[in-house]
């Protein structure tokens, strides 16, 4: 009896980790040799009443799993019962148009030189995924300190717009802003009411709360996205 629901596991395991790849046997073992075809065919067909345990090794391995869970499993009753609704199509690809945004340092990216000239005289390290809200000069930056949390962590990486222009900015966006006698640039949120224009941080524990723009600051850029490794 215990190996008839052995079997049982087996053969509906087979059959649910092939079709969760979308292949079959043949196919599979021209993938991958070491999984014979014939032997997946004479489980399936019962030929094989107690297959040895170091033949569903190459399977096991490929599928994912031990060669115990194959015997003592039924994954395609734990795949329904888990409540998950299966919501990414992994057959569909998304295409990444344009190029590639180069992450630079702070420092950089408070210069006070045109943005063309940085980004040709910087050396670039990192690369992000391209987002067409960065425009055709964007670039990334690499978030540092905790003034922006709880929504930017420090290590986040964020997109910039540097072609926005000071009258599209609305109060709350997100903007990179360099003064006079500053080494780095910084990242707030933007406030502005009437002609003058405020700083702030997201974080409600930071220190300076509020930071009015003098004369001497000027707009970098418009944080247009975010970027965070898992």
């Amino acid at each position: 009896m215990m190996v008839d629901i052995a079997m049982s596991y087996i053969r509906s395991n087979i059959d649910y980790f092939l079709d969760k790849h979308r292949t079959n046997p043949n196919d599979l073992e021209q993938k991958n040799p070491r999984i014979k075809q014939s032997t997946l065919f004479r489980i399936q067909s019962g030929a094989t009443k107690d297959p040895r345990r170091s033949t569903l090794e190459p399977f096991a391995e490929w599928a994912g799993v031990s060669v115990s869970d194959l015997f003592e499993k039924d994954f395609r009753q734990l795949g329904s019962s888990t409540g998950f609704d299966n919501n990414v199509d992994l057959s569909q690809k998304i295409p990444l148009e344009g190029r590639p945004i180069p992450v630079i340092s702070w420092v950089a990216a408070g210069s006070f030189d045109p943005i063309e000239t940085v980004l040709k005289g910087v050396e670039v390290d990192e690369y992000l995924p391209p987002i067409k809200e960065c425009g055709k000069n964007g670039y990334g930056l690499v978030v540092v300190g905790n003034s922006m949390k709880p929504d930017f962590k420090p290590g986040d990486r964020i997109y910039v717009n540097p072609d926005i222009q000071t009258f599209d900015l609305q109060t709350d966006d997100l903007v990179i802003i360099a003064c006079c006698g500053e080494n780095e640039a910084t990242f707030k949120k933007l406030i502005i009411e009437g002609r003058d224009k405020y700083l702030q941080p997201l974080n409600p524990d930071w220190p300076e709360q509020i930071i009015k723009l003098t004369e001497d600051c000027r707009l970098v850029g418009k944080v247009v996205g975010l970027y965070r490794k898992i």
